[in-house]
């Protein structure tokens, strides 16, 4: 396990890491997350092994700390992030992100250009102020007193077993502020960001989702975005064949 200090108070984001050949890919998470329940099978499927490659857990998820006073706004997240790709030595690193993620990662190309090569994005939050889902919006439903008291929990039982075994190592007052920051988006907004950039950029659209909305202006703008067939929003879970071949750009 390796760790940086990511608030200047000591609190230290972390990861693991499996060594092998730059430019080296980094996995992040969604909301509620963990990096390496949803991407160390994926890292280790043939045509993907022998890359060094990063398990990335963000502040207040998995093993990284979860302090009490930080924002945990997109743009906190992703420089958070850029504290942990700076301590690894990397430049020029494939991201591959779901959800959440996405939204960091985006913003995180964004604002460290160095850091970044390539995006690998599993159905990114793209825009602020989405739809009411069990996800962000359902936290964000709550204040965030009301969600440690017992919002948290009931969120839990809504989302149900498989993603609250992630959920609950997350600490709630900072899966509460992630989806607040999720929710208001960054400035300018995620998908504005990723319509701009150069680098090489992949967006994985589960068949089972529905149709990803602004689709033509992302393709018109050079996104290669892909219908993933028999996937929902885990696309990872649902499809890993197709998810493993989009990774490792054979898609």
């Amino acid at each position: 396990m390796k760790q940086a200090e990511f608030d200047g108070k000591g609190n230290c984001i972390r990861w693991t890491e499996l060594p092998g050949e730059e430019p080296a890919r980094v996995y992040v998470h969604g909301l509620g997350s963990v990096s390496s329940v949803y991407h160390a099978h994926i890292a280790a499927r043939p045509g993907l092994t022998g890359r060094r490659s990063l398990f990335v857990d963000l502040p207040g998820h998995g093993i990284s700390d979860r302090p009490e006073d930080f924002g945990y706004t997109l743009e906190d997240n992703a420089d958070a992030l850029a504290a942990a790709l700076d301590t690894a030595g990397l430049t020029g690193a494939e991201l591959i992100a779901h959800s959440m993620g996405g939204a960091v990662a985006i913003v995180l190309a964004h604002r460290r250009p160095d850091l970044v090569s390539r995006l690998v994005l599993t159905e990114a939050n793209l825009d602020a102020f989405p739809p009411p889902t069990a996800g962000s919006s359902g936290i964000t439903a709550y204040e965030e007193d009301e969600f440690l008291a017992g919002g948290y929990a009931r969120v839990l039982d809504k989302v149900g077993p498989l993603w609250a075994a992630t959920m609950r190592l997350a600490d709630p007052r900072a899966l509460h502020r992630t989806a607040v920051g999720l929710v208001r988006g960054s400035d300018p907004v995620m998908r504005t960001i990723l319509e701009a950039l150069t680098i090489d950029r992949v967006y994985l659209q589960g068949e089972l989702s529905g149709e990803l909305c602004g689709r033509d202006r992302l393709e018109a703008a050079g996104v290669h975005v892909v219908t993933v067939p028999r996937a929902g929003h885990n696309i990872m879970f649902d499809n890993p064949d197709a998810f493993a071949a989009a990774v490792a750009g054979r898609l």
